[in-house]
């Protein structure tokens, strides 16, 4: 680390917040208390793995018979007897490789620096070149500001926020994907939440990540997710007194039957499942 002017003890990092480095911003991890409150000894220690949930990561999926899950109809495929086993995203093991571990690292100091108590972090997953971090929800906006604040993590740009619905029959099966980017360091990490049907509710991120407003949106309008703290939280795809959302899997398709000579195929909701 670099000492001001060649004199003097090293610098210290500035924590305040890279949109205002002059002053801390109201609502930075310094300050934010989570929902619920934190315990002294709850606080997330360096020395803690990652790869220990503290809370099991739902599963994202259901067990499915053939080729392509039908039901009702025989199963011409070929393939009815296979079976496909719901998925579960499997807990990473140290050493993750490359920069994961770096990211990892600082993630633990932060939540350390910042008083966040290790179930905020309910499991870490590398897959395909990727490295996630499922978040307790009720830290969500906690960890957000320090994953953004921190100059070991820098993750200033939220590329994209988007919904997930797995389904009926899958404990929380409405998640919500964080796609971060480091300008600063050229990297890219996920975050993702879940959350039940019964209780689809999720901090606005809008605060930390003021382009956020328009995913949040969508998701909502898509998914209805509510985006606790959003600043308008209004339709953008469909009309404001539309009913229903259109991405969950349990949306009704609706349609009308399509007329053909001699032949007349079902409405879309008529048709057979393949889910």
């Amino acid at each position: 680390m670099t000492t001001p002017s060649g004199t003097g003890p090293a610098a210290q990092p500035d924590r305040t917040s890279v949109d205002t480095p002059a002053e801390k911003p109201s609502g930075t991890t310094t300050d934010a208390t989570p929902q619920g409150g934190a315990h002294a000894g709850d606080v997330a220690r360096p020395e803690q793995a990652l790869h220990h949930p503290s809370s099991p990561v739902p599963t994202t999926g259901l067990e499915r018979t053939g080729m392509f899950g039908a039901h009702g109809s025989g199963d011409t495929s070929g393939y009815g007897l296979l079976i496909s086993e719901p998925y579960t995203p499997a807990p990473a093991e140290r050493p993750y490789g490359g920069w994961f571990d770096e990211v990892a690292d600082a993630l633990l100091a932060a939540m350390h620096e910042r008083s966040i108590p290790p179930l905020a972090l309910l499991q870490t997953t590398v897959a395909n070149g990727e490295i996630t971090f499922y978040i307790h929800r009720d830290f969500l906006t906690v960890m957000l500001w320090a994953i953004r604040d921190d100059e070991s993590l820098r993750f200033e740009l939220a590329s994209s926020i988007s919904g997930v619905d797995y389904g009926e029959g899958v404990p929380k099966r409405l998640h919500v994907v964080y796609e971060l980017t480091s300008m600063t360091y050229r990297r890219r990490i996920r975050l993702e939440v879940a959350v039940d049907v019964d209780d689809a509710h999720v901090p606005s991120a809008v605060a930390v990540y003021p382009t956020a407003d328009w995913h949040e949106r969508e998701i909502w309008d898509m998914f209805g997710i509510v985006f606790s703290g959003h600043p308008g939280l209004t339709r953008i795809l469909m009309p404001d007194d539309w009913l229903g959302h259109p991405q969950r899997k349990d949306y009704p398709l609706g349609g009308i039957p399509v007329e053909y000579k001699g032949a007349e195929i079902a409405a879309p909701d008529q048709r057979r499942s393949y889910s």
